[in-house]
């Protein structure tokens, strides 16, 4: 009674039934992203209210413009942005999708993909009585088996004064594709790498800032160079 006084609209739920409305706010995020995901997703087309056009497959951006149509849940009303997410467990997932970006530069899609499918699954023992605490628990020790994994199986990549520059296209050129097409993608990877190797001082933090991009009018993708004299790269 208190919650319907503070907010008129408020839906109360029993316990069962929110703890799926929460699990299928993950499903419905899920469902949105999965077909974008790798260098062979697809590209979303967005239109804004004046008519602007926006090709894209980033999960950050998908998360933050588009209208959600999701067959689950509607997480999203008419005005794009996080702060129009009305179910809580959304609000969380999409928070972390973005911390994910901000640390890392990638990942947004992988990170609510990972979720979601934790969801999913869980959904199956939950409905079979188990406690979502003893769930709980089994992620965090397959956090710990992937961990060590990952400790035991990385590439270490030294830098020094002479870093491995084929190492670091491989990983350039990972990321790129997941964002552009494969030819555009292979392009763009000698220019990042290049460009970052050009203002990078050793023992010290790369500032981006020291690249300018410019966009030069009447030119097309291919077109993109990179100018050495200035560190500059043309669009």
């Amino acid at each position: 009674m208190s919650l319907r006084v503070l907010n008129p609209n408020a839906e109360v739920l029993n316990k069962s039934a929110a703890l799926h409305m929460n699990i299928n706010a993950a499903k419905g995020l899920q469902d949105v992203l999965k077909t974008n995901l790798g260098p062979k997703g697809t590209i979303k087309m967005l239109v804004g209210g004046a008519g602007d056009i926006k090709l894209t497959k980033d999960g950050n951006t998908l998360l933050k413009e588009m209208n959600l149509p999701s067959p689950h849940l509607n997480l999203f009303p008419f005005e794009p942005g996080f702060k129009q997410i009305q179910n809580p467990t959304a609000i969380m997932i999409a928070r972390t999708a973005v911390a994910q970006d901000d640390t890392s530069g990638d990942g947004t899609t992988s990170t609510v993909l990972f979720i979601g499918e934790l969801m999913k699954q869980s959904e199956r023992y939950i409905d079979e009585g188990m406690h979502p605490r003893v769930l709980v628990d089994g992620f965090e020790i397959a956090k710990r088996a992937t961990l060590q994994f990952l400790e035991k199986f990385k590439t270490p990549v030294v830098m020094g004064d002479e870093p491995d520059k084929e190492i670091l296209k491989m990983v350039a050129r990972t990321t790129l594709r997941t964002k552009l097409y494969e030819a555009m993608a292979d392009q763009l990877t000698d220019i990042v790498v290049n460009a970052v190797l050009c203002i990078r001082k050793p023992e010290e933090g790369i500032d981006l800032f020291m690249v300018e991009i410019m966009h030069m009018r009447h030119k097309f993708d291919v077109d993109t160079r990179l100018v050495y004299s200035s560190t500059t790269v043309d669009l």
